[in-house]
């Protein structure tokens, strides 16, 4: 265990843990946005900024800093606070009617960004990479990825199309902080917004309406003991268990 002192609070930490780790085990909030437990930590967002200020005085980003025996952070020093309201700035003036991002910079203090506002009025996306990695190193499709550079970079499907390698899970929208992804299923087929991307639903074996995406169809019979799980809905998955 390692010695770590978090806003003058002593805490034994794990080796390998990061320091926005230690600042959840001390039961301290901190907002993040491209974070995701499961997932290799990446410091897009830099919204969990904060001061180590021993041995040395420095801003990091808590949530890929490695703690270490005898460090002491702040997590509301001044340089990280002005830091974290700068990126605010930043994200409002990139989604100017996102909620989250405006809920999260009124929090702060930041009622407006002085940096020219988005044309696109309408973009949620804040370029986290959640979607990305969650697609490449949990579910292993790889049907998204970054396109283009700075100003232009946006995140998408590979030319723009409709991806064949997307299986249809959801993990995507599941992951995204602010909604920028929707998955809307009608007609017996699943639409990925905004993906181009359409999966045809097979029927959930109790009452037939449309429930698994095809693509993932195969876990009911090439995985032994797992019809229970993708065959059934959820409601018929609940009178399955109540029943028996």
């Amino acid at each position: 265990m390692l010695a770590v002192t978090i806003d003058n609070q002593k805490l034994s930490v794990r080796e390998n843990s990061t320091v926005l780790q230690a600042i959840r085990q001390a039961g301290m909030q901190l907002s993040t946005l491209c974070y995701w437990e499961g997932l290799p930590p990446y410091g897009a967002c830099r919204l969990c900024l904060v001061e180590m200020t021993a041995p040395r005085r420095q801003t990091i980003a808590a949530c890929t800093y490695p703690v270490f025996d005898g460090m002491v952070v702040e997590t509301d020093g001044p340089h990280a606070r002005a830091h974290r309201k700068m990126m605010l700035e930043f994200l409002l003036a990139r989604c100017p009617e996102s909620e989250v991002i405006r809920r999260l910079a009124d929090e702060v203090g930041v009622s407006a960004s002085r940096f020219p506002a988005n044309e696109k009025t309408e973009e949620l996306c804040i370029l986290c990479g959640l979607c990305v990695r969650v697609c490449r190193d949990l579910v292993g499709a790889a049907a998204l990825g970054f396109i283009g550079r700075g100003a232009e970079r946006t995140v998408d499907t590979p030319f723009h199309a409709a991806s064949d390698v997307c299986i249809g899970c959801g993990a995507c929208a599941a992951v995204c902080p602010t909604g920028a992804i929707r998955v809307e299923d009608v007609d017996g087929q699943r639409v990925l917004h905004p993906w181009h991307t359409i999966i045809r639903l097979q029927p959930c074996q109790g009452c037939g309406q449309p429930f698994t995406p095809e693509p993932m169809s195969f876990l009911r019979t090439h995985v032994e003991g797992i019809d229970h799980v993708w065959g059934l809905c959820p409601a018929c998955r609940r009178k399955q268990v109540a029943s028996g």
